[in-house]
């Protein structure tokens, strides 16, 4: 390990402690934070010297031929930057890099925001350690919250550190894997701090245009084909996940007593699940979703769809404004940037949402 190398761990260590310090929220959280992204730093190699490495296992090294290939499809032909993120290659030992925290008000739909260095003000909690994350949720339920805890398999600094590929990522199907980057990478082209809602559904975009491409470009049919027919399911699934977040909305917005806001948000969710196995009817026996209804669902269990798709149909209907040309999508979205988040959500996600149908779909859906 170079001097050079050692002295990028110290800065990164460096930047966190000091924001810690700095920052009004736990010293410790961020301790937790700048001891993670180390040990990322730490384990990360390079591909390029993976892949020339006669030691490397042929299954690690199928794995890491694919990513290289899909990581230089992104700069070449996507637009996406061509930098060192994604170049390395990390081994955590572990199933996720993190695991997020979402609450919400047990009488609200809309999430709860942390402000952070760098990201900004987003809606969910990050810890590099599972017992951690759930033991901060439990620490809000006692506060009468409602919580959700996700694991997440990739990680992204928005450019800011030379982000790795990591083990997490590796079990993937070659198509989600390929999607994954795709997602990361956009987010260095437009992030607004504070805004997760366009954030992610800038990224879910780039994705989408992103991986049709590339499947494509590899002669990849079945897959685009079967990755359209999950596209779709998805967007079914959101559909009704997003409908029931909007009865919640207008139910807590009532002026029924808590007793009955209780009671009634228990059958929302019962009436989401009963959707769902009706839904799954039209899906050939498909049960991918099945985990997820497993448990006890609350509010914050929907502030990932609120998040990740609530914007999405306008930023598609954008990107084919421009004829699908991404740069000059990137360019619209960055003009959408420098506007005020109210006026971003008019422009593309306003109304967007509860013009969702049954089955997923809008007026401005493919």
């Amino acid at each position: 390990m170079s001097f050079i190398y050692r002295a990028g761990i110290g800065r990164l260590a460096r930047m966190l402690l000091v924001a810690a310090a700095a920052l009004s929220v736990s010293g410790c959280y961020f301790i937790q934070a700048a001891t993670g992204q180390m040990e990322l730093t730490t384990k990360r190699q390079p591909i390029a010297k993976l892949l020339s490495d006669e030691r490397t296992p042929e299954k690690l090294r199928s794995r890491l031929e694919y990513v290289s290939a899909a990581r230089t499809f992104a700069s070449q032909e996507l637009g996406l930057p061509d930098n060192e993120s994604y170049r390395s290659y990390a081994d955590l030992g572990r199933p996720y890099v993190v695991w997020n925290v979402f609450a919400t008000e047990e009488f609200s739909v809309e999430p709860r925001r942390w402000c952070f260095p760098i990201a900004g003000c987003v809606v969910y909690r990050g810890y590099f350690d599972e017992n951690n994350a759930q033991a901060y949720a439990r620490r809000l339920r006692l506060k009468g919250m409602d919580t959700a805890v996700g694991g997440v398999a990739a990680y992204s600094t928005l450019g800011h550190f030379k982000d790795p590929v990591l083990n997490t990522m590796l079990g993937w199907s070659d198509v989600q894997l390929a999607a994954t980057l795709f997602h990361e990478l956009a987010h260095q082209v437009v992030y607004v701090p504070g805004d997760s809602e366009f954030n992610e559904a800038f990224a879910t975009v780039v994705e989408e245009a992103g991986l049709q491409r590339w499947l494509a470009s590899r002669g990849r049919l079945e897959d685009l084909n079967a990755w359209n027919d999950q596209r779709q399911r998805n967007a079914q699934f959101v559909g009704l996940l997003l409908q029931t977040r909007e009865r919640l909305s207008a139910l807590y917005r009532s002026d029924v007593s808590e007793e009955e806001k209780r009671d009634r948000k228990q059958y929302e969710f019962g009436v989401l699940k009963l959707q769902y196995s009706e839904l799954k009817e039209k899906w050939n026996g498909y049960r991918g979703y099945d985990a997820w209804f497993s448990r006890t669902l609350n509010n914050a269990h929907l502030v990932s769809a609120a998040t990740y798709y609530g914007c999405v149909p306008g930023l598609r209907e954008l990107l084919r404004s421009v004829g699908g040309d991404l740069p000059a999508f990137y360019a619209a979205a960055r003009e959408l940037a420098k506007q005020t988040r109210e006026a971003r959500a008019a422009a593309v996600c306003e109304e967007r949402s509860q013009s969702m149908t049954a089955d997923g779909r809008s007026a401005a859906s493919e």
